[in-house]
């Protein structure tokens, strides 16, 4: 019994701790919220709009986003059997500001939920387009493979920068390559729910995930269609991408470091791990979202920019830790 009970502890244990972050980044801002400010007459009527306005859809928004976007990358990973690729280092990003571009141009107009409709079909066919390079590459080695899928992301983005340069676009396109959340205001976040939700029905094909990790042979042996669970999880990695770029902008290397941290603690499992991925990438995004804002206050830097310089690291810190261990 105690066996049993000690795994739902601990994530108890670990959800407690994100609520905690999540309640002391309500506080947290250049607008001055607090209790003393909550229960005084017309300031204190002017903190709890500014709480359920900004700073609750913010807080949310960054939960959201973080544990979508963990699972999003731990799902490439067994699909490509690698743990190095998630959506930036495999040209799905990339692909879906692209598609936030066409739509600039072609049809502006469009409502939220057609761009973000647009971008994850651009997403999802740039995700089909380095499956098959993937399958080109000798032995699949382990650092060709994000190396192919940075070029690609290299290619898509330089093709987006010169539709935005030619049709004075780039500071929109800016806006959606570096993650920020300074901007989410309640209604402006919702579509990070639907990524979410996703993300959440990924948990229902965990198993199926984890077969499939074991290679299409494999999976073929225990009569399942790999190529269908490979075509879910790409849906799946390419709505919920589309939905963060197009609310959010860009988070960098996010997945790469919770998946990985998650997995080399936990194991590959889905079914056990990806409860404690989502948990960790709201977690760390937050704490990431609340350094941002203390760092430089009241100025703030975006959350983008912080993770990525956490997420290079840990990038080459699991780079190195490979190559010792090979050798």
């Amino acid at each position: 019994m105690r066996s049993r009970l000690t795994p739902a502890l601990g994530l108890a244990v670990a959800l407690a701790g994100l609520l905690a972050l999540a309640a002391a980044s309500l506080f947290i801002g250049v607008g001055r919220v607090g209790l003393a400010d909550l229960l005084g007459g017309a300031e204190g009527s002017h903190a709890a709009m500014l709480l359920a306005v900004s700073r609750i859809p913010r807080t949310l928004a960054v939960m959201l986003a973080g544990a979508a976007m963990g699972i999003a990358a731990v799902i490439m990973q067994m699909l490509f059997r690698n743990r190095f690729v998630e959506p930036t280092t495999s040209g799905t990003v990339e692909a879906a500001s692209l598609g936030l571009v066409t739509v600039a141009l072609l049809a502006p107009d469009l409502p939220l939920a057609g761009k973000m409709a647009v971008a994850a079909s651009f997403s999802l066919a740039a995700t089909f387009l380095f499956l098959r390079l993937v399958e080109r590459i000798p032995a699949r080695s382990v650092l060709l493979v994000p190396l192919a899928g940075l070029m690609l992301g290299g290619v898509i983005d330089a093709a987006a920068t010169f539709l935005a340069y030619r049709h004075d676009l780039l500071q929109s396109l800016a806006s959606w390559t570096n993650g920020d959340f300074s901007g989410v205001l309640r209604g402006r976040y919702e579509l990070l729910w639907v990524g979410f939700a996703l993300a959440a029905l990924a948990y229902l094909a965990a198993d199926r995930f984890t077969v499939a990790g074991m290679g299409d042979a494999f999976t073929a042996n225990l009569g399942l269609d790999y190529r269908r669970i490979v075509a879910f999880g790409l849906v799946v990695v390419s709505m919920v991408t589309a939905a963060s770029v197009v609310t959010v902008g860009t988070v960098p290397f996010l997945g790469l470091i919770v998946a990985n941290l998650v997995s080399m603690a936990m194991g590959d499992n889905l079914r056990r791990s990806l409860p404690w991925i989502a948990i960790s990438g709201a977690a760390f995004l937050l704490a990431c979202d609340m350094a941002g804002r203390l760092i430089r206050y009241p100025y703030e830097i975006p959350v983008g920019t912080v993770v990525g310089v956490l997420g290079s690291a840990v990038f080459l810190f699991l780079l190195l830790r490979r190559e010792a261990r090979l050798g």
